[in-house]
Order: structure tokens, then sequence, then C-alpha cells
């Protein structure tokens, strides 16, 4: 599946907006990748998640589990595994650290592919990386459907996109003026507080 691929999910599904967003690392952006109107819908979800474990298994080989950072990653994560035929996991945010809950927990050693959505900066991604390995998982790989940093982003691990975007994200006090003259939309992103 190449990029245009990829964006055609997007595009059929209305996911993807331009105007004036601001993305879950609080960064402004002219162009918002609306993941969930894609999720809605089981074949388009179906289509990119297979495309990724397919990378996932030519580029490393087998894994024994993909785990994903709630709550953005639970849903690519789970179909991810799923046709790769393996176990599906997720950390969450406790007192502002990902981590297990809910009785998940990696076999020592586990080959893990750390799934994502889409990647921006890739904090979420190092964050969730970190977390695996205090689990004693090895991730042998952070893979998204969407990398929109152009490849600039380091989630802490080989990795794979099946899309890469070189989409432009400002902090607030350093917007470019036509981007200042929109409307800001809030997309439902979550707020870091770091």
């Amino acid at each position: 599946m190449t990029t245009e691929d990829v964006l055609e999910e997007f595009r059929g599904a209305g996911a993807l907006r331009e105007g004036h967003f601001v993305l879950s690392s609080g960064l402004h952006s002219a162009v918002f990748l609306q993941k969930n109107l894609v999720f809605q819908y089981p074949d388009r979800t179906e289509r990119l998640c297979k495309a990724l474990a397919d990378l996932i298994r030519r580029e490393v080989g087998e894994v024994d589990v993909c785990v994903s950072p709630a709550v953005g990653g639970i849903i690519p994560g789970y179909e991810t595994a799923r046709q790769l035929g393996v176990p599906s996991m997720y950390v969450e945010r406790v007192d502002g650290k990902l981590q297990f809950r809910r009785a998940f927990a990696l076999k020592p050693g586990a080959r893990v592919a750390m799934v994502e959505d889409i990647v921006s900066t890739g904090l979420s991604s190092r964050e969730c990386v970190e977390a695996i390995r205090e689990a004693g998982g090895e991730v042998v790989c952070a893979a998204a459907l969407v990398d929109r940093s152009g490849g600039k982003a380091d989630p802490g691990a080989p990795f794979l996109a099946l899309a890469r975007l070189d989409v432009p994200a400002y902090p607030a006090d350093q917007l470019p003026p036509e981007l200042a003259a929109i409307p800001i939309e809030d997309p439902g992103s979550r707020r870091l507080n770091r």
C-alpha cells in the first residue's frame, strides 16, 4: 500500500481535513487526519492494518504481540494484531506515565510490535516503547499507519510507517500568518500537560 493509497482511505472517510488544528502534541497544523472517521469503517481499517501487518512481517519477521498506547492506538493495534495472528495489548496513562494495566503482562523477551495510529512528534510512541521495555518486552519495531513528521519523529525503535507525510506543525507562538488568520479547531485530541 502506497502513501497515496493510505490517503485515499482517509479521503474516502472524510478524514483528511484542512484548516487550523491543534494536534495532540499541542502543535498547530493546517492538516488534520481525523483517524476515527476511518476507524468507524471496519473494511477501511482492515485494509490499512493488513498492509501494516504485511510491512511488519516483511521488515522484522514474526512478532509475539502488538502493544499500543491508549486510546488512539487501540483500534489499529487490535486489527494489526488480528492480521498478524497475535494478541493485542495496550498501555494507559497512570499518573502521567504509560503503563500496563487490566492484567496485561508481557512474557520476558517477547518480540513486540508497538503499533500507533498517527505519529507527529513520536512522544507517545517513545513513552509506549519505554513501558514495553520496562515490562520486559523486546521492541522490534514501532509501526504506524501514518508518519506525519516526514521521517523526523524518533519513536525510540526501528520505525515503520505505511505513509510518510511532511506536514508542518508549529508551536502556538510561532504560527505563520496564514495559519494564524484561520479560526482554531480542536478536534478532540488529548492535551499533554508537560
